[in-house]
């Protein structure tokens, strides 16, 4: 397993991390993806240990905390062993306050989480979301007051645009506040929006992208082809109105590349997809899911070897759409606007 810096931080993380949005299977929300038990989970770290992936990520609202508490009992006896990282903001039940990223929400919900895990200390807390109802000075002052206190190891954020983190890094610079050094974003071969602004921003100011649904939320698994049918077993039945929006027509463009650089690697569909990721500027780690080993081992491929500049040029290729304005103006002015600046 290769290790990288997550973002300008001193702190090295394993190219690939694992999502435990599997782990539970209960509740409304975030529980569709999976059932995994305890015993489950246990073999599932396990494999993952012996392949050098240590971090493992979850979140509050996965399956209504079941997640963070079966992972919390996979690892009982082995906290030394691996990384932390989870996250909070979104409703979490129907208190007044139990929302958000006001002071009494986060250590709130960073005691729970503490509580849930088994743990004295998460290595990487993300805020799952921007809340523009809550003051960034108020956000910032109580996640520093919780590294202060060790309970929190690094900071991040997920599913924030381009001027809410530069705002939060501003603040965070302007107080001498801890600063995030994560972004966990959506970024795939079928959703690249995150080139546009974030990767930029990333590179300039040093935060590392921890890339969530690398398989554009269950599409570039290889079950997916024109003019077939979508799978039974497909949980995109289930959740795929909660994904993002993709073309058919784009997204068979770039299965059929991945289909002719599988058949020039010997590599499967989801291990190209998944490497693409790993060569990309910013990226410290992808988060790979699995509901059984066999799935596990097989995204473990992804790492090892790499894809050759041509295969990699005509993934690009396939992949690429017209971005919004102004980004397609800016790359009219290359010579001053180097791609991905």
């Amino acid at each position: 397993m290769e290790y990288r810096h997550l973002g300008r931080s001193g702190f090295k993380v394993p190219a690939l991390s694992f999502g435990t949005g599997t782990f539970g299977g209960q509740g409304k929300l975030f529980s569709a993806w999976g059932n995994t038990d305890v015993s489950e989970a246990k073999r599932l770290v396990d494999i993952c240990l012996d392949a050098g992936l240590n971090l493992f990520d979850s979140a509050d609202i996965y399956s209504g905390g079941a997640s963070e508490s079966i992972l919390g009992a996979a690892i009982k006896g082995r906290r030394d062993q691996v990384l932390i990282s989870t996250k909070a903001t979104f409703r979490f039940d129907d208190g007044p306050n139990n929302v958000g990223s006001s002071r009494f929400h986060l250590v709130n919900a960073v005691e729970a989480a503490l509580m849930r895990l088994g743990t004295d200390y998460i290595d990487l807390f993300q805020l799952h979301g921007f809340d523009a109802r809550t003051p960034v000075e108020e956000t910032l002052s109580t996640l520093d007051d919780l590294v202060r206190a060790g309970k929190i190891r690094y900071l991040g954020v997920s599913n924030f645009s381009g001027w809410h983190l530069m705002k939060s890094l501003s603040v965070s610079e302007r107080h001498g506040w801890s600063r995030y050094v994560a972004n966990q974003t959506y970024y795939s071969l079928i959703g690249r929006d995150y080139e546009e602004e974030l990767m930029p921003l990333g590179l300039d100011q040093g935060v590392g992208a921890v890339v969530w649904s690398p398989l554009g939320w269950g599409r570039l698994t290889g079950k997916i082809r024109r003019g077939q049918p979508l799978p039974e077993t497909s949980r995109l039945h289930d959740t795929a109105e909660f994904g993002p929006p993709v073309e058919q027509e784009r997204l068979y463009k770039v299965v059929d590349a991945l289909d002719r650089v599988a058949a020039e690697t010997g590599k499967s569909i989801p291990q190209i997809a998944l490497n693409w990721l790993l060569q990309r500027p910013t990226v410290s780690s992808v988060i790979i899911g699995a509901r059984n080993e066999e799935q596990l081992r097989q995204n473990l491929g992804a790492v090892g070897w790499s894809l050759s500049a041509g295969q990699v040029k005509a993934l690009d290729e396939a992949s690429a759409t017209t971005p919004p304005y102004p980004y397609w103006h800016q790359r009219g002015f290359a010579e001053r606007n180097p791609s991905p600046v």
